[in-house]
């Protein structure tokens, strides 16, 4: 067992302060434009501003451009100029993947029986298209929805792919139940089996379809980005949705399929709420001692 650092403990305590604050108002476009010089470049660093989405969020008319850098689709060191070639080269790549796949896509049909059909299902079963919309909504073109979604990916380790990363978030939310809430974890290894691990449409979905508004998705998934306070902050996302149905599990001693079903119907969740609920979590979490595969996980 292992605790962590003084400074973590600090950072933890800072990243949770600002729910015992009113809510502050969202990085406006005035206040977006004031972080640049005369070039374009960033005056501000990459930490105050990823803190600063953490506590406030992003207005909806500079979200486009601040995701660009939260995603890695422009660099955090870019000038205007920088960019602007950028994202032409973007653009003209997108379409050099568009030819190729028109070319070779009458192949991949010859060659593989029900590839359309193959390829539809692998789409709609995971829930990208779910996500896909959300970012089509956000930006104006092609190239923009299809680069951001992959960097969004990328930058979020693929903690929402089945195959990739949400099998290794539900054993971590496993692992962090055990730790924070023996009690609750206690009734889910028992009459609540198989709770956590049919959870799975949370991590595949980004807890999109607990939200009240799109904007509510929105804010949460630019926190993710941030990777403020911590990596892997979708598990104490989830953990605190767990926690809002603790005590109705409890009390009612409801088995695996009944609390999946209270779980479902966590929806027109605050983003904001669930964001300083976690970074609650979290600041719990770090004045520990934690074992050392949650330490590697989160840190």
């Amino acid at each position: 067992m292992t605790t962590l650092s003084p400074e973590n403990s600090l950072s933890a305590r800072q990243s949770a302060s600002f729910i015992l604050v009113k809510r502050k108002p969202p990085i406006d476009k005035t206040e977006w434009d004031g972080f640049f010089d005369e070039n374009g470049h960033l005056a501000k660093s990459r930490d105050f501003i990823c803190v600063n989405i953490l506590e406030r969020g992003l207005h909806p008319f500079v979200r486009t451009e601040a995701w660009k850098f939260l995603t890695g689709y422009y660099s955090w060191q870019s000038s205007q100029d920088e960019r602007l070639m950028v994202d032409s080269t973007r653009r003209k790549n997108y379409e050099a993947l568009c030819q190729m796949y028109e070319k070779i896509q009458p192949l991949l049909e010859n060659l593989h029986r029900n590839f359309i059909e193959t390829r539809n299902n692998i789409e709609y079963q995971q829930g990208f298209h779910e996500m896909v919309m959300l970012f089509q909504l956000m930006v104006e073109h092609d190239h923009e929805t299809f680069w951001l979604f992959q960097f969004f990916l990328q930058k979020t380790e693929h903690s929402c792919v089945i195959n990739i990363g949400v099998g290794k978030n539900l054993d971590m939310l496993n692992n962090l139940i055990n730790f924070l809430d023996p009690v609750f974890a206690e009734h889910l290894k028992g009459k609540g089996a198989g709770a956590v691990q049919s959870l799975f449409p949370w991590f595949c979905l980004y807890f999109q379809r607990a939200f009240k508004s799109f904007d509510d998705v929105w804010r949460l998934w630019e926190v993710l980005l941030t990777g403020k306070p911590c990596r892997n902050f979708q598990v104490l996302v989830a953990y605190s949705m767990l926690q809002m149905v603790r005590k109705q599990v409890l009390q009612e001693s409801m088995t695996g399929d009944d609390i999946l079903l209270a779980c479902n119907n966590l929806i027109d969740l605050d983003a904001a709420e669930l964001v300083s609920a976690a970074c609650t979590v979290y600041a719990e979490l770090v004045q520990k001692d934690v074992p050392q595969p949650l330490k590697d996980f989160f840190l």
